[in-house]
């Protein structure tokens, strides 16, 4: 019981992040992006030359507003529907290579400005949502919640990383093996690295048939790209001190 004067009780703890939440997920994507599919009122436009910078620092998203008292999707809107479709795709050649796909939705409040346009031309579009399409299901982000999150310190940088420890460094790949609880049976054939951000990176097994994913947290989040090769031989460290039984070649 508590006695009146007492000390509330402090509230019990958030548990720490372990991955990106969708928000982030989907900033990380945007940010790295190198193409992108627009639809304009149901006409496609392949667009090749993003060249990893943040299409948020081209497209300008504003939220609905609607006249007073009057709902939206009841007036009729002449103004252009527009999608704009991203993929997420591995950069190690892993089974099924694409990690998630991003769609942003809305409608034109400028003209689009394409590849055509003045340089530093940007397009104003009023957002609806964006889905983020995974494994793991389809989620849809609202514009304050998109707002409110970062693209990952390590987006622009994840390919080069991840291709450089498989290419270069294989052998600490099957080293963060011994982090996977339970151990990877012997049906698994290889592990390669799948994915690298700010809150750990993932590894796929694969086996015979089918293969599943595993998440190796950092032992906190990195804030900068500095911070992480000390995060990563934190897991490397961690994985030296684990006793295993190694089943793949190093």
């Amino acid at each position: 019981m508590r006695l009146p004067g007492d000390p509330a009780p402090a509230a019990p703890a958030t548990p720490a992040a372990t991955e990106p939440s969708a928000a982030e997920r989907v900033r990380s994507v945007l940010a790295a992006a190198h193409s992108m599919t627009v639809v304009i009122d149901g006409v496609r436009h392949e667009v090749r030359h993003l060249d990893g910078t943040d299409v948020l620092g081209r497209l300008h998203l504003h939220p609905a507003a609607p006249a007073a008292g009057q709902d939206l999707s009841e007036l009729p809107d002449e103004r252009p529907a527009i999608h704009m479709e991203f993929t997420d795709i591995a950069a190690t050649p892993v089974r099924d290579r694409v990690r998630a796909r991003v769609t942003v939705l809305g409608r034109l409040l400028t003209p689009y400005a394409d590849e055509h346009s003045a340089p530093g031309a940007a397009t104003c579009v009023e957002y609806s949502r964006a889905a983020l399409e995974t494994a793991d299901g389809t989620a849809y982000i609202g514009l304050e919640e998109l707002d409110r999150a970062w693209p990952d310190p390590l987006a622009p940088y994840e390919a080069g990383m991840l291709t450089h420890l498989m290419d270069d460094h294989p052998e600490l790949v099957t080293l963060l093996l011994r982090l996977v609880r339970p151990a990877p049976p012997a049906t698994v054939l290889r592990a390669l690295p799948l994915a690298l951000d700010r809150y750990g990176i993932t590894l796929r097994l694969e086996e015979r048939r089918g293969h599943r994913d595993v998440r190796l947290p950092f032992p906190s989040p990195l804030d900068d790209v500095e911070q992480s090769g000390a995060q990563i031989q934190a897991l490397l460290s961690a994985a030296r001190r684990r006793s295993h039984r190694n089943t793949l070649p190093a």
